[in-house]
């Protein structure tokens, strides 16, 4: 949000908020790809008596493995449904909470687990804690940031992925060289998989020291709180009378005076065209990108490698390179997603997926089981540029956009259905993976390009751009201009300075803009101490404070 003057920066505490919360988003990716690791453990096999890949009865191993991927994603998908409701009752804050502590007991118990029936308990409901965190963390840091830097700001929850997926490939590969004769043997599988709960922990345990989430705050009429909390986070050194804040508390404000208007009925989601064009977007943003192939090749990537020929350590080292370079790939996303755009970025990103997903197919039907080195070994290069190109235009940006295109009122609503949709498409993509990659080998690719070349052309045709607008008037681009308080993105300058100007004058006394009944109970209050001159100045306080909350619907 611009000042008087100048550009807002993003403030220290507002990066650090962020960056905790967004530990949350680092052990849902953590607890999604160590099942790639732990399936590349020799005593992973040996302890649940699994046949490993190239022996009888494999064909059971890869159904329990489907099988191990799709509880997590059935408990992502009750996360998402649960998260939608208590980021509304109890605060975006509370949820990230309940999120890290239900994260903590699956961990625990698929670390701990004695048998392949308590295994899939813990997956169940570390895949609860995954969907609630997956919904509410970018949503929270959205809410938290500023116009020209929220797209930086929800990036950093990709960024946090990259480093989840990291940490577990890393991890995976160096436990790989643990004794197999050693009598503490499970460690190679058990350790990585008790680390997810690192995170959590730490979040939990310092929660109590971030805000909560001012449009949630307003949203309950803590309006001084709300002011306060923004204060906090956009303040900056040459602003001492927090110009920037009260422009932005102002903008805020004045669009939850017209929320209140709007009719709270249950599935409002789905009700008039603007919702139901959200939820399109949404639901076909996170099924597209899941279609697209990556949990396929972070899931099974080990095995994917296997297939290639590649024996023994090295398809664990593999995927520790890989998940390496997503933190790159996510980083630069954070620094130049609020520059290039949503739209561009995933229109990029799902056209070189799809042409490396295409030469994947390609050389594994005329090259695999072959011994031509050279041909596998493009193969192992395409699924390598495949995850580059995803980890740089497509992974930080999905959870960006599927967020903020709701309103305030239905965000967490709308959030919690497009990350529900991605999780769906993962439940029928990891389910039949394994199992397709054992049985039709190539073909399956086909399965993935076709779904994505129609994706790419509705990205296109349908998807707007958001960059540079506030999370308020984002809903005219859905076609929802009649519920739009007030206009930032393309207004000229002289219109940011009478705006600044207006937050800085009615927000002067108390921080925020007095209410209907507060003006008219100050004019009761002045009416019995002052003469008839002080009372018409006060005529021209109400009339004042009754304009400014429909000015900006002209500009």
């Amino acid at each position: 949000m611009l000042g008087l003057g100048g550009k807002h920066i993003v403030n220290t505490y507002n990066l650090l908020v962020v960056i905790f919360v967004a530990l949350g988003s680092f052990t849902t990716a953590y607890g999604l790809a160590i099942i790639g690791s732990t399936v590349g453990q020799p005593n992973f096999y040996t302890y649940f008596n699994l046949a490993p890949q190239g022996e009888p009865g494999y064909a059971h191993t890869t159904n329990q493995i489907g099988g191990l991927n799709g509880v997590n994603s059935a408990g992502a998908i009750l996360g998402c449904l649960i998260s939608a409701w208590t980021a509304d009752k109890y605060s975006r804050k509370r949820t990230i909470q309940l999120g890290c502590a239900i994260l903590i007991v699956g961990g625990a118990l698929c670390a701990g687990s004695v048998s392949i029936g308590m295994f899939y308990a813990g997956r169940v409901i570390a895949g609860i804690g995954s969907g609630i965190l997956a919904v509410v963390v970018p949503m929270y840091q959205g809410e938290v940031a500023t116009a020209e830097t929220r797209g930086a700001m929800m990036s950093v929850t990709g960024v946090m992925y990259a480093f989840g997926y990291a940490l577990a490939g890393w991890l995976g590969f160096a436990c790989f060289f643990f004794p197999a004769d050693s009598s503490s043997a499970t460690f190679a599988w058990r350790f990585p998989l008790a680390v997810q709960i690192i995170a959590p922990l730490i979040v939990l345990s310092g929660s109590a020291y971030i805000p909560f989430s001012p449009r949630w705050l307003l949203s309950q009429d803590r309006r001084d709180e709300a002011f306060e909390v923004v204060k906090r986070l956009h303040a900056r050194p040459d602003d001492a009378d927090h110009i920037a804040a009260r422009q932005e508390f102002y903008l805020m404000e004045k669009q939850y005076e017209m929320d209140k208007s709007f009719p709270q009925r249950p599935l409002e989601i789905f009700r008039g065209k603007p919702n139901l064009y959200r939820c399109f977007v949404a639901c076909l943003l996170m099924w597209g990108d899941q279609f697209l192939g990556i949990f396929v090749i972070t899931n099974y990537g080990v095995l994917i490698y296997s297939s290639l020929g590649l024996l023994g350590f090295r398809p664990l080292l593999l995927n520790a390179c890989w998940t390496t370079f997503t933190i790159i790939g996510n980083t630069w996303t954070a620094l130049y997603i609020d520059k290039f755009g949503r739209r561009t970025f995933l229109l990029i990103g799902a056209t070189g997926c799809v042409i490396s997903l295409t030469f994947e197919a390609a050389l594994t039907a005329e090259f695999l089981g072959s011994s031509n080195t050279a041909a596998l070994n493009a193969a192992v290069f395409f699924i390598w540029f495949y995850i580059i190109w995803w980890c740089f235009f497509v992974d930080a940006t999905q959870y960006v956009y599927v967020s903020e295109i709701w309103p305030n009122h239905l965000r967490s609503q709308g959030t919690a259905l497009g990350i529900a949709f991605f999780y769906l498409a993962s439940e029928v993509a990891l389910v039949a993976a394994p199992v397709a990659l054992n049985d039709i080998g190539w073909k399956f690719y086909l399965v993935l390009i076709c779904p994505s070349v129609v994706y790419i052309i509705l990205i296109y045709l349908y998807f707007p751009e958001t960059k540079g607008r506030t999370l308020e008037e984002i809903g005219a681009l859905f076609g929802d201009e009649s519920h739009v308080a007030s206009h930032w993105y393309g207004i000229s300058e002289e219109e940011k300075q009478k705006i600044a100007e207006n937050a800085l004058r009615l927000t002067k006394q108390s921080g925020h803009i007095p209410l209907p009944s507060e003006v008219e109970a100050g004019l009761n209050e002045e009416s019995n101490n002052v003469s008839g001159a002080a009372s018409e100045k006060n005529d021209e306080k109400v009339d004042d404070a009754r304009v400014e909350r429909t000015e900006d619907k002209a500009v």
